[in-house]
């Protein structure tokens, strides 16, 4: 069965909640704010949207490979942040782009490119859509007129290189395109973001995205060659190595760039044969301090597991991975060459010292098997469902949002402990209660990625905000506190302000005088990372 990309909300149309599971979260928000019901509405019907009037029209030289339709105005107006769901459940989709183009390769995209910056028609690369950080939208008062850049029609792997496991691919792949792409040549790409079915691989360079790997190979850093990128002032493309003390790096210039001075179109990326043997284990804290120094023990270990992530009891609590309020801590190793036992048991006895217990586990196998059983498989069927249950909570009139950073471990305790005060304080200033959570996404040896997941009842007509104020709590505390404003959510235009005071000022002007220089005319993804007027 074909699916359909919903307009307004993640993912596939199909698959949003609804009916019985709809109803479940309903009664599930209800248990916890008996106070504060929440409010069920119908999803949106495209057909009841307005869409502003295209300010420019489809030049007939594009004509083969651009959309001014309704659908695909609306689909690539917005990215997925709780902000981008509420204005597309309302209806509001007066930033839609005038027109969507799909360009064929690299020639369509600088022929495009030309044309925007004689025209002054702002350009919006859209990767998969999956933004957190309003990355992919332009307001019309940002730009008057401006298109969408959609790769999805260079979606190839175009070479792959079985001596040095790595592989030449387009950069509109999605996750699964992707994959599937490289089994025929018998590797894999272990990077599976939350966004993994819809995310591609040109965005997961642009945002320095977070992937599989809890520990080591954690950022898309870790797994780039080299890439190409088309700019409006020609093409910048690194040589393939892998690694040199040969100055600044490009590939470091694009990577994290988030379209703001190019589109990238391809790069050679570091593969991998798939797994054979995997180790799981699952293991219970009684305590939220025993968990972290027991994660904080594994990371500095050098065992490096694949999987380190740590639930507290609410965390595990709403995601039904356990329902006994405890921590609980998901271990797993994978190898395609050898086999885990020593490692698991190594990283099991270092748990146990911290005061855990093993809840699950450990379980070892030798196939393919990749879901695994107890509450690891709970979690994975929950983490990918997350963003689709999102967007049932703002039908539900809830505020459900998430927040996330990383920060050195002698500075977490009384980062999380503030943390925790002020949001819990914001929400139940703004909402009248709330829910907090928190898991560890990634670990290194020297600290944390925490992220924070918020659920609170909205008031109608005051949602957003309402989401700002808590948003604004949450990042201030973060900056204070020597956190960043983010660890793999990218910084697009809701992080700027943050970002701005944690990045150095002269280094700001050094990513501006990139984009004099590559962009001149200012029209690629105006005011992300950095504003178009020239501000600090």
């Amino acid at each position: 069965m074909q699916k359909t990309r919903s307009f307004w909300g993640w993912g596939w149309q199909e698959e949003l909640p609804s009916g019985e599971e709809r109803d479940r979260l309903t009664g599930l928000l209800g248990a916890f704010f008996a106070d504060h019901p929440p409010r069920p509405t119908p999803y949106p019907a495209l057909e009841a949207i307005e869409l502003p009037e295209p300010a420019v029209a489809v030049p007939a030289e594009f004509a083969d490979f651009c959309d001014a339709g309704a659908f695909e105005r609306a689909a690539h107006t917005y990215g997925k942040n709780y902000r981008d769901l509420v204005r597309g459940f309302q209806g509001d989709f007066a930033a839609a782009p005038d027109f969507v183009a799909f360009p064929r390769d690299e020639d369509d995209i600088a022929r495009l490119l030309k044309w925007a910056a004689r025209e002054d028609v702002a350009v919006v690369p859209y990767g998969g859509g999956t933004s957190v950080v309003s990355g992919v939208e332009c307001g019309r008062d940002e730009a008057t007129r401006h298109v969408t850049l959609d790769l999805a029609r260079m979606d190839r792997v175009l070479d792959v290189d079985p001596v040095s496991s790595a592989a030449r691919i387009q950069a509109g792949a999605r996750g699964p395109v992707l994959q599937e792409q490289l089994a025929e040549y018998g590797f894999t790409f272990r990077h599976y973001p939350q966004s993994f079915e819809l995310s591609t691989l040109g965005g997961w360079i642009a945002t320095r995205a977070g992937g599989h790997y809890a520990t080591l190979y954690t950022h898309m850093d870790d797994f780039v060659e080299s890439v190409r990128m088309v700019t409006p002032a020609g093409e910048v493309v690194s040589r393939r190595l892998p690694g040199s003390g040969a100055g600044p790096s490009p590939d470091r210039l694009m990577l994290g760039s988030e379209g703001i001075f190019g589109v990238i179109t391809e790069a050679w990326i570091r593969v991998q044969r798939p797994p054979v043997y995997r180790a799981r284990a699952s293991v219970k804290f009684a305590e939220f301090d025993q968990a972290v120094e027991a994660t904080r023990a594994l990371a500095q270990s050098g065992l490096y597991p694949s999987n380190c992530r740590l639930l507290d009891a609410t965390e595990a609590l709403i995601n039904e991975v356990s329902g006994d309020f405890r921590q609980v801590l998901l271990l797993a190793f994978e190898s395609h060459d050898h086999a885990l036992q020593p490692w698991m048991e190594r990283a099991l006895a270092i748990v146990r010292e911290h005061g855990g217990r093993v809840s699950s586990g450990p379980e070892y196998s030798d196939g393919t098997d990749e879901g695994g059983s107890g509450e690891g498989a709970q979690w994975r069927e929950a983490f990918f469902r997350a963003p689709y249950r999102q967007s049932a909570l703002v039908s539900l009139g809830m505020i459900a949002d998430t927040f996330e950073t990383a920060v050195t471990w002698d500075q977490f305790a009384e980062l999380d402990r503030v943390l925790r005060e002020r949001v819990q304080a914001a929400m139940n200033e703004h909402c009248g209660t709330g829910l907090l959570s928190c898991r560890f996404t990634h670990v290194y040896p020297d600290g944390p990625a925490p992220y924070y997941t918020l659920i609170a009842p909205g008031r109608e007509g005051e949602l957003l905000e309402q989401w700002y104020a808590i948003k604004q709590v949450a990042s201030d505390t973060l900056i204070e506190y020597g956190a960043t404003i983010t660890h793999h959510h990218a910084v697009g235009k809701v992080h700027r302000p943050w970002y701005e005071r944690q990045r150095p000022a002269l280094f700001g002007q050094v990513l501006r005088a990139i984009k004099a220089e590559l962009d001149p005319a200012a029209v690629l993804n105006p005011n992300v990372l950095i504003r178009r007027d020239g501000g600090a």
